[in-house]
């Protein structure tokens, strides 16, 4: 793809509308000042001086600030938090966001407010170093009468956006938004409009979507067998997407990213190479936002992955912070390359 039709491509993302259906985090940073220590006199453990603290919607979230960074004209989030502080901070976080609509994100007492808590030391002349995190998750499953709620905001859809981005997060199949109710909602949506799926707890329940899948993922799927080479991993994303009737694609991490549309032989495009210390957090959401909002826009299969390893390269690069990669960061870096 050369530069003009990149921007092309980019450029025509301000038409679009977006649904990202998905667990909604916050992700909260607590920058901790290295240079203040102390040691608690009544336990004796080091005390931690939080220097700043910062919060930005995480997860299903970081796919949705992709998007919005990408130059997508409307987005829309479907998913819930609790009647907490979380709640608070995450749901200001969204509706303040550009282009955002918040019409279809709920709170409600049932849940508490899915957080990750990411203390980071802060040295000067150093590059943040992340400490244990702290999460907030529901381990219990989500009412039948949530499910319901957020099925019926899924089929409201169908009638005002281009695509859908479903982001699965929690670590526990049934306890987020992504509930059997809430798959065969998005089976008939996927009908209409072109949705892409990732999940941590794995696809194998989820109904004929767009999978994108890492090969750990594939893997856990039964596709592929753990030693793995390239023609093996090519025919198990071929044959996903014969058999869902609709593109696969399988991240690869520093390998780039494989592609195949049903009846057609995969693609494979590198990833671009490292620049100086990365951090990968982020990237697969990066890759996700910039694969759907691609084939909303009708972009080819190898636009499409050749768009998505350039937003992995810029989130990469962004050290301490979930990363996310802008239209004109995506400009810049293919002009060098």
């Amino acid at each position: 793809m050369n530069l003009e039709r990149l921007a092309q491509l980019l450029q025509s993302f301000a038409q679009l509308r977006i649904a990202v259906v998905g667990d909604f985090c916050l992700d909260r940073y607590l920058e901790i000042d290295a240079a203040h220590r102390e040691v608690s006199i009544e336990t004796g453990l080091p005390v931690y001086k939080v220097d700043r603290v910062r919060a930005q919607p995480g997860a299903a979230g970081t796919v949705l600030n992709n998007l919005v960074a990408l130059g997508v004209g409307s987005v829309l989030p479907v998913g819930f938090a609790g009647e907490d502080g979380e709640g608070y901070e995450l749901e200001r976080a969204l509706a303040s966001t550009p282009g955002v609509s918040t019409r279809g994100f709920v709170r409600t007492p049932e849940r508490r407010t899915f957080t990750y808590c990411k203390p980071l030391l802060m040295e000067r002349g150093r590059l943040p170093e992340e400490l244990s995190r702290l999460d907030s998750k529901n381990w219990t499953p989500t009412s039948q009468d949530l499910s319901a709620k957020m099925a019926a905001l899924v089929r409201e859809l169908t009638s005002h956006i281009d695509a859908v981005a479903v982001m699965d997060q929690v670590d526990i199949s049934g306890t987020g938004v992504i509930t059997s109710e809430v798959l065969q909602a998005l089976a008939a949506l996927a009908e209409v409009v072109p949705v892409l799926a990732d999940s941590r707890s794995g696809l194998g329940r989820f109904p004929p979507l767009i999978f994108k899948l890492n090969r750990n993922e594939l893997h856990a799927l039964g596709c592929i067998s753990s030693q793995a080479g390239n023609d093996e991993l090519c025919a198990a994303v071929e044959a996903l997407a014969d058999r869902n009737r609709r593109p696969s694609f399988a991240t690869l991490a520093e390998d780039g990213i494989v592609g195949a549309t049903p009846g057609v032989r995969s693609q494979w495009v590198p990833s671009l190479p490292v620049r100086g210390p990365i951090d990968i957090v982020g990237a697969g959401d990066s890759v996700t936002a910039a694969l759907t909002a691609a084939l909303a826009a009708e972009a080819t299969l190898g636009e499409a992955m050749e768009l998505a390893m350039l937003a992995a390269s810029v989130t990469v690069h962004q050290i301490g912070t979930t990363g996310l990669a802008n239209a004109s960061a995506i400009l810049e870096l293919a002009q060098r390359h």
